[in-house]
């Protein structure tokens, strides 16, 4: 008995000593309640799963070469960077009025570049991307500088491949980052014919049985291509046969990517830098080959471009801050595609006050996601949106995996990040911000076109939907800043 009481008050003294640590390390409220819940109704478990997955290694020395390598480069482009930004917005006043307070957070925010000399192309699902992927490679002078989250030895994968193996032969500089583990299946194969044949290529973060967990908790989420400083790519389309809609793939997959080229590229350059730098080990400087000047490069369009990037290492999170200050200055309309709908109060709180200001609001969301928790999370916030006047749209022609978002017909976001803590929180993102109206107007009749294949929650039937499910629902939701 006198083991048994000893047992009993360590454990009393452990579990105080979590409980302390959960509310000191994690700085969202929800999250804090969340865990600590978890590690006082599971016992033992719920503490591993904490320190298996909750601890904030935001400022930990895991990421001190990242950050290193970023103040480095930020000092080169920061002058610059205001310079071009403040003669951009006085040149197009009229139309970034609106917008003011989104660009110039995040000038002030993360150095993002407001551009105006773009030219941008909306690319709908694999089958129109690749095409334009693999015409740009094709025409690499100097380097190739590619980041995926999943990038397959498929047939796609494979004829990128054997671009990037050729371009490098000829003796352009080719760089590829993989996330280890949403690439995990070309570790021993793809990357390693990369390898051999002169294309310098990493894993982002590599996975150690050791360190197992924490490093599954952190991912790069990033699909980003940069070719020569002047063209990129970036949104939600990895490299694999699925993403490509041909007869023999059963699963109807939507998605949104786009092209950019212009001074809109130098961040997503600056992006990769840096995660190369972190991944590699290495410390690639800035030179006029990857950041030309601005007045060097030749004016491919009239398009302006901002870039909206954050991660375990952001000081602030950008991307959710840029995503709330879109929602908060629109005045008429703002249409979201998602694939998994998980946003937390704070986007709840804006959307909820949009519409109730008489914005229309519009979702659209996956019928079903490719996760039963996700997706039932995703499913307990319906009803509130609904009775409020947001239309949620459940899309059943196959699965939607865009992340993009449109306001007042006038701002575009098409990027990686989903509307979830794990793309506020823990991954690596990269969005890209389009303010124009012509590409604005494409993206929403792109969406207006996509809710025809999907089913408008109706509110009343939802409402008498089996009690069960939403108890189902509800709970899943009380675990949704863990997932």
């Amino acid at each position: 008995m006198n083991w048994l009481l000893l047992f009993e008050i360590l454990y009393i003294i452990a579990l105080i000593l979590v409980c302390f640590r959960i509310i000191y390390d994690t700085q969202n409220n929800i999250k804090t309640l969340a865990y600590l819940l978890l590690v006082v109704f599971i016992p033992v478990i719920g503490a591993i799963i904490y320190f298996s997955f909750g601890i904030n290694y935001r400022k930990r020395r895991m990421y001190d070469k990242k950050l290193v390598a970023d103040d480095v480069l930020a000092e080169k482009i920061r002058i610059q960077s205001l310079q071009s930004s403040q003669k951009t917005y006085n040149e197009n006043k009229a139309l970034l009025e609106s917008n003011r307070e989104l660009a110039y957070m995040l000038v002030n925010g993360s150095m993002s570049t407001l551009t105006g000399d773009n030219d941008v192309k909306l690319l709908i699902n694999g089958e129109s991307k690749f095409p334009e992927v693999i015409a740009a490679l094709e025409k690499a002078k100097h380097h190739i500088h590619i980041e995926y989250y999943i990038f397959e030895d498929d047939e796609i994968g494979k004829t990128v491949e054997e671009i990037l193996i050729r371009k490098a032969k000829e003796g352009v500089e080719v760089r590829f980052i993989y996330d280890d583990f949403g690439s995990r299946s070309i570790r021993r194969t793809l990357s390693r014919r990369l390898r051999s044949n002169h294309v310098q290529t990493f894993p982002f973060h590599k996975i150690i049985f050791v360190a197992l967990a924490n490093r599954l908790n952190y991912r790069n989420h990033r699909k980003i291509i940069v070719i020569d400083g002047t063209i990129g790519f970036i949104g939600g389309i990895n490299v694999s046969d699925r993403y490509i809609n041909a007869k023999e793939n059963k699963l109807f997959w939507r998605d949104t990517h786009l092209y950019i080229q212009g001074s809109g590229v130098r961040y997503l350059q600056y992006l990769f830098m840096c995660d190369w730098n972190f991944c590699a080990k290495d410390h690639l400087k800035p030179n006029e080959a990857f950041f030309p000047e601005y007045s060097s490069i030749p004016k491919a369009g009239n398009k302006i471009v901002q870039i909206a990037a954050s991660g375990p290492d952001s000081e602030v999170p950008v991307i959710l801050f840029s995503i709330l200050q879109a929602i908060n200055l629109a005045t008429q309309e703002i249409l979201i595609t998602t694939p998994y709908f998980i946003p937390g109060e704070s986007v709840i709180d804006a959307l909820l006050v949009s519409a109730m200001g008489g914005v229309k609001v519009k979702v659209l969301v996956p019928d079903k996601s490719d996760s039963i928790i996700v997706n039932a999370a995703a499913r307990s916030y319906y009803g509130d949106l609904a009775r409020a006047g947001i239309e949620i749209y459940l899309y059943r022609k196959g699965f939607v995996h865009a992340k993009t978002l449109v306001a007042d017909r006038k701002l575009s976001v098409v990027g990686t990040a989903n509307m979830d803590y794990r793309s506020f929180d823990l991954n690596f993102e990269v969005n890209a911000i389009v303010y124009d109206k012509e590409i604005a107007n494409q993206m929403a009749d792109v969406f207006y076109n996509d809710i025809k294949d999907a089913e408008l929650v109706d509110i009343e039937k939802w409402d008498k939907r089996p009690l069960y499910k939403e108890m189902i629902e509800k709970t899943a939701r009380l675990i949704s800043p863990l997932l």
